[in-house]
């Protein structure tokens, strides 16, 4: 159930020497670069004059349950082991249960789980925590829709690589409120159709946070509000699977319409963020995204966004410091706009990816535009498998000779188009990253088409019209810092001058201020 996809060509990890972790994370102000005791933010002031009163922060001070059950409400007792499995099993639809103050533990055998009944509610008093032993894979499965998890501690669980721990069978309708999830393998939670993650703590899981998938179908509908991710991806897939795409705080793979809003996303290894594969009608808006190894947010093979009032930060040091010092000098970014772009014949509520009024503070990189010559529908190097663009349903249709004409030349690839990145602010102080080369870029790039040999992208073309054609601008931003620029392929280097000449006339409107500071 491989959930990945990543960008083979610019998704390559490194291993990071313990000497460069020793250098870069403590740096980091409000992380201590340990996942099971993250350090909260102070609230001061940055150098952009952004306050962090508002974060999300919830895994240190969770709010607390109720004390007695409600009315109604199936007592579980912590001290029968099974009891909440039990009682679930023998109670009707609908009901509620409340957890006593204590661990709760389920029967022995690994595949020993709760499965719920449609619209149960699942609610834990204070200090009531559901463990799984490092024996049992999965906490709650089944397809019941509408279940309610609340105040509760789900913790030490282990299901295997890409899959999850709650709501394991990606049921629709789940609410999962003022709950942690925590210290388990594979992905802490999983998702179905209109579910919604709120005041929840998504802490040092194995693999990720919440994996957004459903299988065999898409993901309608999801709301994930005022929550904190940190720490996840304790297991390091990427260099156990190099180039696998599988790890980081929150992935979603085909969600259309999702709202991410006012979330705490901090401290996992690999990206933040990472929306991978034909999502559609995001609206990533008012988070805090700081201190993760890798990009604060991936957008992949994915369409229509609004990316706003975001403040994203000291991300990317450690991927990005690894593979400068290996040598390699594509402008891995901070926000990864990866063969993704606005696309007015798919319904959304923008026809574009807008990127604006957000604030990217020293930073490895800025914002990247990229895409892939040799990655198109039916081509080896799509590491979608089987996955084509949502305007060709049948991937067989992109083959010669009919690919290399209209409309499957251009819609048999993901674009990275439409995309308008405006009144950002975008601050960058070398020695606060330690950065001697290799950072403080913004991009927009292509490689060289060369795969394969019946590829109608072949050569330049991809790169000029990602460069030129395809309606991506910069405007009206505000730059602090040694800012540097990429445009075309990864060698075509630019000074702010040559970025807003022609050919290039990026960033009309902007202000450039070689000091850094706000």
């Amino acid at each position: 159930m491989f959930r990945g996809g990543g960008v083979v060509f610019r998704r390559r990890r490194w291993a990071v020497p313990v000497a460069v972790l020793a250098l870069v994370l403590p740096v980091a102000a409000g992380c201590t670069g340990t996942a099971d005791a993250p350090v909260a933010p102070t609230g001061a002031p940055s150098a952009s004059g952004a306050s962090d009163v508002s974060v999300a922060r919830v895994c240190d001070g969770p709010a607390a349950g109720p004390v007695s059950a409600p009315a109604g409400a199936v007592s579980v007792d912590p001290a029968v082991v099974g009891d909440l499995a039990a009682k679930t099993a023998s109670s009707p639809a609908g009901s509620t249960f409340w957890l006593r103050p204590g661990t709760h533990r389920l029967d022995g055998d690994r595949y020993a789980q709760v499965v719920p009944k449609e619209g149960n509610r699942y609610l834990g008093a204070p200090g009531a925590v559901l463990d799984g032993g490092k024996v049992n894979q999965y906490a709650f499965g089944g397809t019941a829709r509408g279940v309610t998890l609340s105040h509760l501690t789900v913790q030490r669980f282990v299901a295997p690589n890409n899959e999850g721990v709650v709501n394991h069978d990606m049921a629709d309708g789940w609410v999962i409120e003022h709950t942690t999830i925590q210290h388990n393998s594979g992905a802490g939670l999983m998702a179905g159709a209109r579910q919604r993650l709120t005041g929840s703590c998504l802490r040092a899981n194995g693999q990720y946070g919440m994996n957004a998938y459903k299988t065999g179908d898409s993901i309608r509908g999801l709301v994930v509000e005022g929550n904190e991710v940190v720490g996840n991806n304790t297991d390091d897939w990427e260099r156990r699977e190099p180039g696998c795409g599988c790890s980081g705080g929150i992935k979603f793979w085909a969600v259309d319409g999702a709202d991410v809003r006012g979330n705490w996303v901090h401290d996992n290894r690999g990206a933040g963020l990472w929306a991978d594969n034909n999502n559609n009608d995001f609206r990533i808006e008012d988070n805090v995204i700081e201190a993760n190894d890798g990009a604060a947010l991936v957008y992949e093979t994915s369409y229509n966004a609004v990316i706003r009032n975001n403040t994203i930060r000291r991300n990317n040091w450690v991927e990005g410091r690894a593979s400068a010092d290996g040598g390699d000098d594509f402008p891995y970014a901070t926000v990864y706009v990866s063969e993704s772009g606005g696309e007015p014949r798919v319904p959304a509520r923008t026809d574009k990816i807008e990127i604006y009024r957000n604030v990217l503070e020293d930073n490895w990189n800025g914002i990247t535009l990229w895409e892939n010559a040799d990655r198109f529908c039916n081509s080896p190097a799509n590491t979608s498998t089987g996955y084509c663009t949502l305007l060709v349903k049948d991937t067989g249709r992109c083959a010669r000779p009919a690919i290399a004409g209209a409309p499957l030349y251009a819609d048999c690839r993901w674009r990275t188009q439409r995309v308008d990145i405006h009144d950002n602010r975008f601050l960058l102080d070398p020695s606060v990253l330690a950065c001697t080369a290799g950072c403080g870029r913004m991009a927009v790039v292509a490689n060289y088409g060369t795969y394969p040999d019946w590829s109608p992208y072949r050569g330049d073309r991809v790169a000029r019209a990602i460069t030129l054609e395809q309606h991506n601008h910069w405007h009206d931003n505000v730059y602090r810092g040694p800012w540097t620029f990429v445009a075309n392929d990864p060698s075509r280097k630019l000074d702010p001058g040559q970025w807003r000449r022609a050919p290039y006339l990026q960033d009309a409107g902007s202000t450039f201020t070689a000091r850094s500071g706000g």
